[in-house]
């Protein structure tokens, strides 16, 4: 399959979808908008867990892995696995960049970059709407 054809494990219509997301979510996860800089409620969050889809509730970023980027929404330098996080080549806004999203459902979770940090050099530059914070228990 190319780009697009992708099946996803979670296929809901966008009506179904609209029904489960509110606006700002919606516009953001399916039809991959975008949050405006230092906006978000996780572009300045340091508390210990992993942050999941918030359309599917898959765990896609350990808290481990994030770091202050300077870009104004919260970035990794490595996804929870690699598996859980597609990506797919986007060419609007007159650039060409990586989309990344969330592989079971399809949600569109912002766009990944080579200037990262090690051990990856990787950024993974992610809207927070596109986000659930999940804490890490005491044991």
């Amino acid at each position: 399959m190319g780009d697009g054809e992708k099946k996803f494990e979670i296929e809901k219509s966008e009506a179904q979808w609209r029904e489960l997301l509110d606006e700002k979510t919606y516009r953001v996860t399916r039809q991959c908008g975008t949050e405006p800089p230092f906006s978000g409620k996780y572009y300045d969050h340091h508390e210990d867990g992993v942050y999941a889809c918030v359309a599917c509730g898959a765990e896609l970023f350990d808290s481990t892995t994030k770091y202050e980027s300077g870009s104004g929404w919260p970035s990794f330098y490595d996804a929870v696995d690699e598996e859980r996080v597609a990506t797919r080549e986007d060419r609007s806004a007159g650039m060409v960049r990586t989309e990344i999203l969330c592989a079971r459902c399809g949600a569109h979770l912002g766009h990944v970059f080579r200037d990262g940090p090690p051990p990856t050099g990787l950024r993974f530059c992610v809207n927070s709407a596109a986000l659930q914070f999940i804490p890490r228990g005491d044991g």
